[in-house]
C-alpha cells in the first residue's frame, strides 16, 4: 500500500505480535476500569490526568476520557495556585498537540483545546494560529483544523482580510482546496457587507470580477477538481433576490385573499407578521398555507369577512404589508367583479437570476467561450458542461434555451451516476423559461406538455393561471404545493406517471381534471380530490385502478356530482 513492499512475517513473529497486542489491550483496559472507578469515587486528582494520558495518547477519540479531564481540570483550577495552573495548561496544551499528532482529525482533540482555550484569561492566540498552519500544512482538507482556525480567529478578532490573504497562500500552493474556497466564501460578504436596502449576500462588482478570473484560473489548471468548480457555483449565485410580494389576489367567490412572496415564509404571532389593511382599516385574519401544512411557503391566504366584499360600494382596496421584509401591494375589487388581483410584471433577472451590468456580462461571455474550448479539450469533464449550463443561465436563459438542453443531454451521457438529479434541474430551467414567456405574454394558460418534465417547481408563480397543461411528461407525482394555483379550472396531466394526487386540494375552482394513462393503483388515491368544490369532470382512462372491483360505485360515493370516465 502506497508504494510500500509487505513483508511477510514467519509464524513466530505474528504470535509475538498478538502476544504484544494482548498485553497492550489488558492495560487498556485496566486503565480505563481505573478512570471509571475513581470517577465513580469522585476522586477525581492528577492520577486521574495521568491514567487518561496513557490511554488518550493511543486513542484520541475516546470522549468519556476527555470530559473526565475537564472535570479534574475544573476541580484543580480552585485548588491550585496561578503558577501551579499555568504550568497543568503549559502541559495540557502540550500533551493535546501530541494527540493531534496521533490523529490529526480527533473531533475530542480539538473540541477538548478549545473548551480549555475558551477558559484562559490571556490564551495566546497568535500561538495558537501557527499551530493551525502546521497542521494544514501536513493536510489543507483537515476541516477540523480549519474549524478550529474559525474559532481562534473569531476569538482573537483576526481581521477578515488577513485570514483571506491566508486563504489566498494555501489555494496559490494548491487550488484543490475545498476547504479553502468554502473558508473565502464566509469571509467575503464579512469584508464586503451590504447596505440594508442592497440584496443580501450581493458582492461588490469588482470583487466579483477578480475572484471569478481566480476561480478560472483554478479550473484550467486542474479541470477535474471539483473544489473551483464548486466555489464557481457559489459566486454565480451571490444575489440573493430582494424580499417583494409578487402576487396578490382577491376572490369574491371564495372570499378569500392570495398573497404570493419571493422566498418561503412561517406566519405567525412569533414569526412572520403580515397586516392586512381593506379600505385602509385594519383586518384581523387568521394566515394558513393552501395546503393547510402551516409550514414555510411562498403562498399564503386568509378568509374574509362578508363586509369587507359587500357590492354596495364602487370598489374595496386591498393592502398587505410584510414587515419584516419592508414590502406591501394593494390590489382593488372593482363593483360587479368576482376577482381582482395586482401582479408586477416580471423580468427573469427580478424572478430566477441576477441583474448584469454591462462589464459582467462580458466576463461571463468571455468565461463561457472559455469553457466551451476547455470542454473540447476536456471532452468529459462533467463540472465543465455543467458550469456551460450554468452560465448560459447566468446570461440569458431564453436565448440559449436549445443549446442549454442539448448540453444536458451530453451531460447525462457524461454521467449517468447522475441523471435523475440532471432530469430535475432540467425541468426547473424549462419551467423559469416557461413561466417567464408567460409573463412577456401576460396569459393565464399553461402549456407545459412534452418536455420531459420529472418536477413541478416555482409553482407560487402561477398563482393566476386558469388552465394548465402537465400532459406527456415524466412526473410522479403532483406536489402540495400544486394547492396554491386557487384560479386553476382545467388540469390536463394525462400521460406521465402519476401514482399520487396528493397535490390536487383544496382547489377552489378546479373543474376539469384530465389523467388517462399514469400509475393510480388503488381507488383510495382519488380522496383528494373531495376537497375540490367544483369538480365535475375527471378522466381516468389507462389507469390500473380502473380495472378495481366497484371502482364506479366507489367515485360515486366519494365524488358525486362528478362525471367520471374510466373507458
Amino acid at each position: 500500500m502506497h508504494g510500500r513492499l509487505k513483508v511477510k512475517t514467519s509464524e513466530e513473529q505474528a504470535e509475538a505480535k498478538r502476544l504484544e497486542r494482548e498485553q497492550k489491550l489488558k492495560l487498556y483496559q485496566s486503565a480505563t476500569q481505573t478512570v471509571f472507578q475513581k470517577r465513580q469515587a469522585g476522586e477525581l486528582d492528577e492520577s486521574v490526568l495521568e491514567l487518561t494520558s496513557q490511554i488518550l495518547g493511543a486513542n484520541p477519540d475516546f470522549a468519556t476520557l476527555w470530559n473526565c479531564r475537564r472535570e479534574v481540570l475544573q476541580r484543580l483550577e480552585v485548588q491550585k495556585s496561578p503558577e501551579e495552573l499555568a504550568t497543568l495548561v503549559k502541559a495540557e496544551l502540550g500533551f493535546l498537540e501530541s494527540c493531534l499528532r496521533v490523529n490529526p482529525k480527533s473531533y475530542g482533540t480539538w473540541h477538548h483545546r478549545c473548551w480549555l482555550l475558551g477558559r484562559l484569561p490571556e490564551a495566546n492566540w497568535a500561538q495558537e494560529l501557527e499551530l493551525c498552519a502546521r497542521f494544514l500544512e501536513v493536510d489543507e482538507r483537515n476541516f477540523h483544523c480549519w474549524d478550529y482556525r474559525r474559532f481562534v480567529a473569531a476569538q482573537a478578532a483576526v481581521p477578515p482580510a488577513e485570514e483571506l490573504a491566508f486563504t489566498d497562500s494555501l489555494i496559490t500552493r494548491n487550488f484543490s482546496n475545498y476547504s479553502s474556497w468554502h473558508y473565502r466564501s464566509c469571509l467575503l460578504p464579512q469584508l464586503h457587507p451590504q447596505p440594508d436596502s442592497g440584496p443580501q449576500g450581493r458582492l461588490p462588482e469588482d470583487v466579483l470580477l477578480k475572484e471569478l478570473e481566480l476561480v478560472q484560473n483554478a479550473f484550467f489548471t486542474d479541470p477535474n477538481d471539483q473544489s473551483a468548480w464548486f466555489y464557481h457555483r457559489w459566486l454565480l449565485g451571490r444575489a440573493d433576490p430582494q424580499d417583494a410580494l409578487h402576487c396578490l389576489h382577491v376572490s369574491r367567490d371564495e372570499a378569500c385573499l392570495t398573497v404570493s412572496f419571493s422566498r418561503p415564509l412561517l406566519v405567525g404571532s412569533r414569526t412572520e407578521t403580515l397586516l392586512l389593511l381593506v379600505d385602509e382599516s385594519p383586518l384581523a385574519v387568521a394566515w394558513r398555507t393552501p395546503d393547510g401544512r402551516n409550514r414555510p411557503s411562498h403562498v399564503w391566504l386568509c378568509d374574509l369577512p362578508a363586509t369587507s366584499l359587500n357590492d354596495q360600494l364602487p370598489q374595496h382596496t386591498f393592502r398587505v404589508i410584510w414587515t419584516a421584509g419592508g414590502a406591501q401591494k394593494e390590489c382593488v375589487l372593482l363593483k360587479g367583479r368576482q376577482e381582482g388581483w395586482c401582479r408586477d410584471s416580471a423580468t427573469d433577472e427580478q424572478l430566477f437570476r441576477c441583474e448584469l451590468s454591462v462589464e459582467k456580462s462580458t466576463v461571463l461571455q468571455s468565461e463561457l467561450e472559455s469553457c466551451k474550448e476547455l470542454q473540447e479539450l476536456e471532452p468529459e469533464n462533467k463540472w465543465c458542461l455543467l458550469t456551460i449550463i450554468l452560465l448560459m443561465r447566468a446570461l440569458d436563459p431564453l436565448h440559449y434555451e436549445k443549446e442549454t438542453l442539448q448540453y444536458f443531454q451530453t451531460l447525462k451521457a457524461v454521467d449517468p451516476m447522475r441523471a435523475a438529479y440532471l432530469d430535475d434541474l432540467r425541468s426547473k430551467f424549462l419551467l423559469e423559461n416557461s413561466v417567464l414567456k408567460m409573463e412577456y405574454a401576460e396569459v393565464r394558460v399553461l402549456h407545459l406538455g412534452h418536455k420531459d418534465l420529472t418536477v413541478l417547481c416555482h409553482l407560487e408563480q402561477l398563482l393566476l393561471i386558469t388552465h394548465l397543461d402537465l400532459s406527456h411528461n415524466r412526473l410522479r407525482v403532483l406536489p402540495p404545493a400544486l394547492a396554491a394555483l386557487r384560479c386553476l379550472e382545467v388540469l390536463q396531466a394525462n400521460d406521465n406517471t402519476i401514482e399520487s394526487l396528493d397535490g390536487v386540494t383544496n382547489l377552489p375552482r378546479l373543474q376539469e381534471l384530465f389523467l388517462c394513462n399514469n400509475r393510480l393503483q388503488q381507488p383510495a388515491v382519488l380522496q383528494p380530490l373531495a376537497s375540490c368544490p367544483r369538480l365535475v369532470l375527471l378522466n381516468l382512462q389507462g389507469n390500473p385502478l380502473c380495472q378495481a372491483v366497484g371502482i364506479s360505485e366507489h367515485l360515486a360515493e366519494l365524488l358525486p356530482s362528478v362525471r367520471s370516465s374510466l373507458t
